[in-house]
């Protein structure tokens, strides 16, 4: 199983603060290190809502050897032109290890916000099919122009190219249309799951995509967000969760945590409990974990809660 750290910065989270993690999971030997794309979020009155692009052409920079990673960009805040220039560009900062996610977008107060059109839910879904479709051509994948409804590529060689692979993530939580899309057109498809019956289930439809569209099913690389709460043994787990219930952006106490984590089927526990829960989600097929987390931003705690994950 591969690791990575998710961050959402904007709950509140200076750049400075996204090198720090960034070079502290690259230093604990992660295999990745994600931000959302976000403006703002419900509730949240949050000093500092980064732009994800021009936060991961910096850390491009700032390391070395992880894949930087955004889950996911929705397609309703830039063109895809301006989406395929900006990846190519920081492919090439990072020398090769940019994992770009798209998405339909799902928040509309966040749209409102900006200024920013929030086109229906169909809608949206066709133009990130279409989107996916202008990335293939845009960095060299797809020969050819590219003419759809709501985009068109007409220049049939775009540079730069990407300098490595430029994985294409699909993200999101629809059950049909978007393991369709990740199977069809990416390279990662990416989800949080409810269940593990749920998860088998869009797991097997990507899958099936894949195949459909001519592309290895075993290929697609599968990948899941997820909140951790865990520590060595029993004492340092609950030492762990006060700590992280203290920092919780949406005033959870630790209580609430742990129980709806559990529910969840999150990896929660002890060091021997969230083991066997990973392995369960290897089971079912997952490749790789973005441990999504919140808060607070302190390396002993993230050492203590990967130790325990990692074994």
């Amino acid at each position: 199983m591969q690791f990575g750290l998710m961050t959402e910065p904007q709950l509140g989270m200076t750049y400075e603060t996204l090198v720090a993690l960034a070079r502290w999971a690259e230093r604990a030997g992660l295999d990745a290190f994600a931000r959302s794309d976000h403006y703002s979020f419900m509730g949240i009155e949050a000093p500092h809502a980064t732009d994800a692009f021009a936060t991961l052409g910096g850390l491009a920079r700032e390391t070395s050897r992880l894949d930087l990673v955004v889950l996911v960009s929705p397609i309703t805040f830039r063109h895809p032109a301006v989406i395929a220039k900006m990846a190519a560009t920081i492919d090439g900062m990072s020398n090769g290890r940019l994992r770009l996610g798209l998405g339909t977008g799902w928040m509309e107060v966040e749209h409102a916000k900006f200024g920013l059109e929030f086109f229906d839910q169909n809608e949206r879904f066709e133009r990130l099919e279409e989107a996916l479709i202008y990335m293939r051509h845009a960095f060299g994948y797809t020969s050819g122009p590219f003419r759809g409804e709501y985009y068109t590529l007409e220049e049939t060689e775009v540079h730069p190219r990407p300098t490595g692979s430029l994985p294409i993530i699909v993200g999101g939580q629809g059950p049909k249309r978007t393991p369709r899309l990740a199977g069809t057109y990416a390279d990662e498809f990416n989800f949080v799951p409810s269940s593990q019956e749920e998860a088998a289930s869009r797991i097997a439809s990507a899958r099936s995509a894949a195949e459909q569209a001519g592309r290895d099913p075993d290929g697609l690389l599968i990948s899941m967000m997820t909140q951790v709460v865990a520590g060595s043994d029993q004492n340092a787990f609950k030492e762990i969760l006060n700590r992280i219930a203290a920092a919780d952006p949406f005033g959870r106490s630790a209580a609430d945590l742990e129980t709806s984590h559990r529910e969840k089927g999150r990896p929660v526990g002890t060091a021997d409990e969230v083991q066997s829960t990973i392995a369960h989600y290897a089971d079912l097929g997952f490749d790789r974990i973005y441990v999504q987390h919140f808060g607070p931003y302190e390396t002993d705690l993230l050492d203590e809660v990967f130790t325990a994950l990692r074994g």
